[in-house]
């Protein structure tokens, strides 16, 4: 006989739930309740949306038609205000009744408010400016709120606030993280483990970081302007977001006189205490004392809710879940299982700790297996201690081995060696059998997997792990990702195939292209960036620009520093400046009280820790072009002092390199483009090491070489020809830096593509015209040349009323020393 089941709540843990019962094929029609109007969604990955890393629709666990297309009743956006177990009826918002003959609560948890002063408006719940970090509307607010302002405060040091604080990185230049404890994510760190991570926080991230800190007032009239702690510290911001913890919502459950302590009290079958036919799963539910916030125990709650309420395992139980997660935290990786500090003398403790590399790692094992670990800055050993502490596995007599590879090579977990219930993402509870049975029932991408699985689809940590399970139960035949071709992430075309389509249908704006190339014309965040450098680069002067569309950098041309403050870089072409240059550089450091004046790599002066509002005025007084040290384009070219001062110098480089920066300044690409000029092979400009770097050499004659790295990358540059004249290096380098433009990937430097192309292939189209595209790589290069006009311009009439809006105020940047 088919029952009436009804569901109080449509987050992760309710939808699962109800997953886990179609997958046994009970026999219920489902009603769900949602107090959100949507589909079921990953909360996990709300942090994400807010960094601009995902997209609303790849949040989605289940969208609508899912409920469709399962003879499920969703009621979205309706909350049930009562049960009346008695008669077997939930009644909501709305004023509908709706019976029932099994019924679960799964009602999540809220966002807890701390009690501040002024954090709330009797008119409007929060006070203006203020947000709470829990719902899909939360972030949305968030997000168009942050477009119009500078400076935000996070409260909550733990999981939650340094996500918000990593992806309101994304929308504003300033952002404070407030902690009213000691150290950072005290649940699941240790002291030492907590410091750790808040200097990784604010010396990687440039996230100031205040322990410590209790807010007591939220100061403004209208609107945010600033947060006051207790100790009478003023902190001025405009955006306050609060993720100080969440707190079971069991309302429903207590106004209907269920047993509700600190959650909905439920026993090992997952049933309400003293209720045959109501169940509680989630963070509202109350399990031997405890409530779990962390995804993996609620699937395991919801496979035996499941298995007992069709009947496939009525003796099924759930004991409680030992905690462990691995995760990155705000970019940074961390791992966290059992115990956090010893409890007894016999515990035995390891500890390895690396602070210049942020790496922090501590074991305790008690009678031989592992009761606990935590992990900061080096996740690379994870997986097999969650296994260990999972399983209480016999642990090695040599404790360095949990730590590290001792003796051989480093090592990943094989697939093979992995049980089939090991738990492969935490995020979204996916075990590597499930990962296996997709693969077997013929999905064989890795992305594929990874939509069916949800495995991946959190933090992204396990995404390695996930490739390689797949490559291993699919033999080695995994199937490619059409996917990996495409450009940018939310169009879907290989880049010759979009600029096609773009010249085709003369495209000439991101918006454009999105709402012509993409199935429904959704406007993919990630992609605008790597979309209007290829317009750019494709259209000149007849790209229509959309300010959205560009990172900070490229909306005010600067280079935006860890603290909300800008690098402003004048031209000097090869290197080369006068004396009255360097007056008025000096001239405007000085008025403007410029914190630091620094020579850079490549040959020019760095000012830097300017306030936003400040650019304009400066450029003027420097009145000097852009050096353009802040955008994915043509940077600079070094030279050496060449010829005319060098004893060893063949060639003029000097002057050469200036001819070649005048040429091709500002020139877009998909990635930096740095050059150099040397004099004789001496290589005192490091020409070799460049993505175009000239060589002097006797006779009169140049090398160029290409593909060359420095930086994070090391790399010696390939060949690409020896000419007879610097006009010919002229014309070679523009064509080189054209075809580069026109096929490398997004975000692709001269270093990665050269080789993956191949020197020569390259050769071949660049000099010796082998496909017959010379011509029009020349006339392109000549067009882009043209339409140069130097963006410091934009002081005069700024291109939004916004875009040099106040940013105050700032860390406080140490000062060049002064000799006495």
């Amino acid at each position: 006989m088919t029952q009436r089941l009804v569901v109080i709540g449509n987050g992760m843990a309710g939808a699962r739930t109800v997953e886990e019962i179609l997958a046994r094929n009970g026999d219920f029609t489902v009603t769900m309740f949602g107090d959100e109007p949507y589909g079921n969604y990953n909360r996990i990955m709300l942090s994400n949306l807010l960094a601009g890393v995902e997209s609303e629709e790849g949040i989605y666990l289940n969208d609508l038609a899912w409920y469709q297309d399962n003879g499920i009743t969703l009621h979205a956006g309706v909350r049930i205000e009562r049960i009346d177990r008695f008669a077997k009826m939930v009644y909501a918002s709305d004023g509908t009744s709706t019976p029932y003959d099994k019924l679960i609560i799964a009602t999540g948890s809220y966002s807890w408010t701390p009690p501040i002063k002024n954090i709330h408006n009797p008119k409007r719940g929060f006070h203006q400016g203020v947000f709470a970090f829990r719902t899909l509307d939360d972030t949305r607010g968030m997000i168009r709120y942050a477009r119009d302002h500078e400076r935000a405060v996070v409260i909550g040091g733990g999981l939650l606030g340094l996500e918000a604080a990593r992806g309101l990185q994304n929308h504003l230049s300033d952002v404070t993280l407030l902690h009213a404890m000691g150290h950072l994510m005290e649940r699941q760190l240790d002291e030492k483990a907590g410091h750790m991570l808040q200097a990784s926080v604010e010396n990687k991230l440039g996230i100031k970081v205040i322990t410590n800190a209790m807010t007591t007032e939220i100061l403004g009239k209208d609107r945010v302007t600033g947060v006051k702690l207790a100790d009478g510290t003023v902190i001025p911001c405009d955006v306050v977001v609060v993720a100080a913890g969440i707190r079971p919502s069991t309302e429903v459950a207590a106004n209907s006189d269920l047993p509700v302590e600190r959650g909905i009290v439920v026993d090992d079958q997952m049933r309400v205490l003293d209720e045959d036919d109501i169940y509680s799963v989630g963070e509202c539910a109350q399990h031997r004392g405890n409530l779990y916030g962390l995804v993996a125990p609620l699937w395991d709650q919801a496979k035996v809710l499941a298995d007992h309420i069709t009947g496939r395992d009525t003796e099924a139980a759930y004991t409680g879940s030992k905690l462990s997660t691995k995760l990155k935290v705000a970019g940074i990786d961390v791992a966290s299982m059992g115990l956090i500090a010893p409890e007894t003398d016999d515990d035995e403790v390891i500890i390895y700790n690396e602070p210049k590399k942020g790496v922090y790692k501590q074991l305790i094992i008690r009678e031989g297996t592992l009761v606990g670990a935590i992990l900061v800055g080096d996740n690379s050993k994870a997986a097999s201690l969650i296994q260990s502490f999972d399983r209480a596995q016999a642990l090695p007599e040599e404790r360095a081995e949990l730590l590290f590879d001792i003796g051989g090579p480093a090592g990943d977990v094989k697939p093979e060696d992995m049980p089939d219930d090991a738990q492969v993402c935490n995020c979204n509870g996916v075990s590597k059998g499930a990962i296996c049975g997709v693969v077997n029932a013929g999905c064989k991408t890795v992305s594929g997997v990874m939509d069916k699985t949800r495995a991946g689809k959190g933090c992204g940590t396990c995404k390695p792990l996930v490739q390689r399970i797949v490559e291993w139960a699919a033999g080695g035949e995994a199937e490619e990702d059409p996917a990996a071709s495409w450009y940018v992430p939310g169009v879907p075309m290989p880049k010759p195939e979009l600029m096609a389509a773009i010249r085709k249908y003369e495209l000439k704006s991101v918006s454009a292209v999105f709402d012509k190339l993409v199935p429904g014309g959704e406007h993919d965040a990630k992609s605008k960036m790597g979309l209007a450098s290829l317009l750019k680069m494709m259209w000149a002067d007849q790209y229509i620009d959309e300010r959205d569309a560009r990172f900070i950098n490229d909306r005010v041309h600067g280079n935006i520093q860890k603290d909300g403050t800008f690098s402003v870089v004048p031209q000097m072409k090869g290197g080369v400046t006068t004396p009255a240059e360097l007056k008025r550089i000096a001239e405007v450091a000085e008025r403007y009280n410029v914190p630091m004046v620094k020579l850079t790599g490549g040959q020019r002066i760095d000012l830097l820790g300017i306030p936003k509002e400040q650019l304009p005025a400066i450029w003027a007084d420097l009145d000097i072009p852009s050096g353009y040290a802040y955008a994915k384009s043509f940077r600079t070219v070094k030279t050496c002092v060449g010829s005319d001062f060098c004893r060893f110098g063949v060639g003029d480089s000097t002057a050469l390199g200036i001819a070649i920066e005048e040429r091709f300044q500002g020139l877009e690409g998909p990635g930096k483009m740095k050059l150099a000029v040397t004099g004789c092979p001496r290589n005192c400009a490091e020409a070799y090491v460049k993505d175009l770097g000239v060589v002097a050499i006797d006779g009169g004659r140049w090398e160029i070489y290409v593909g060359g790295a420095a930086g994070a990358h090391i790399r010696k540059g390939d060949l690409l020809a020896t000419v007879d004249s610097a006009e010919e290096v002229i014309r070679l380098t523009g064509r080189f830096l054209q075809y580069y433009r026109e096929n490398a990937n997004w975000l692709e430097r001269t270093y990665a593509w050269v080789p993956r192309v191949g020197i020569e292939k390259v050769r071949a189209v660049v000099v010796d015209d082998a496909e017959g595209i010379a011509e029009a790589l020349d006339a392109a290069i000549e067009e882009a040349v043209q339409a140069y006009k130097d963006p410091w311009k934009e002081r005069a009439v700024p291109a939004t009323p916004g875009q040099f809006r106040t940013s105050l105020p700032l860390t406080v940047l140490p000062q060049v020393p002064v000799r006495s």
